[in-house]
């Protein structure tokens, strides 16, 4: 039995695809840059600041730190005002009811406080979860394990005993990088395949699974 379950947000547990991408490209077309909405959805999880920057430096621009914080602020402002279009995906209530008092339960996320808060808050899940940790608790983007190690440090958690569960290949790198068990889902925009490849413990297709329970409640 596990002694914590850590959960990533965006394609793990919320649909929040289209409002990442139309969030990023309102705040590029301000800096007249554009980019393919598959290049933006293949790197949701490793945070905007990260995401900024390699786009950057691909359009040959200058990495400037306060205009990456306005580009930022832009998207996270532009997120939030999309939060009425995020759904939770299919068996995400029941799962995190059927943990409550069994297991230690985190978020760990590579998005914004204020987009996960007001997410969190809009969906009713705030009292679900014992530590919430999002990007401006780190200074390295998965697939650096950072995230998942002071998630479980706030919970009070050894690595070992702790389950990650993640849709993309950057998260489910940085859970096996922390020590910890993965289940990988196919919610993301990862297929089975892709995240086969990292080997995580488990994959599946939605968090109604029924081998979840039993895997971390043993």
């Amino acid at each position: 039995m596990f002694e914590a379950v850590l959960f990533d947000w965006d394609g793990t547990l919320a649909d929040t695809r289209r409002g990442i991408v139309v969030s990023f490209q309102k705040a590029l077309k301000e800096i007249n840059l554009e980019v393919p909405t598959q290049y933006i959805e293949r790197r949701i999880g490793i945070g905007a600041s990260e995401t900024f920057r390699e786009i950057l430096q691909a359009a040959n621009r200058r990495v400037d730190e306060k205009v990456v914080k306005q580009l930022v602020e832009r998207k996270s402002k532009v997120q939030i005002q999309l939060a009425d279009e995020v759904e939770l995906f299919e068996g995400v209530e029941e799962l995190l009811a059927a943990l409550h008092g069994k297991v230690k339960v985190g978020l760990a996320s590579m998005n914004n406080r204020a987009v996960i808060m007001h997410l969190l808050q809009m969906k009713g899940l705030a009292d679900c979860f014992d530590a919430v940790l999002t990007v401006e608790a780190v200074s390295r983007s998965k697939p650096e394990p950072e995230i998942f190690l002071k998630t479980a440090q706030a919970l009070k958690a050894a690595p070992v005993r702790c389950v990650v569960f993640e849709d993309s290949i950057f998260g489910v790198k940085a859970a096996k990088a922390a020590g910890m068990a993965c289940v990988a889902t196919t919610t993301g925009v990862y297929g089975g395949e892709e995240l086969a490849a990292e080997k995580p413990d488990l994959i599946v297709e939605t968090l109604s699974d029924p081998q979840i329970l039993p895997f971390i409640l043993g």
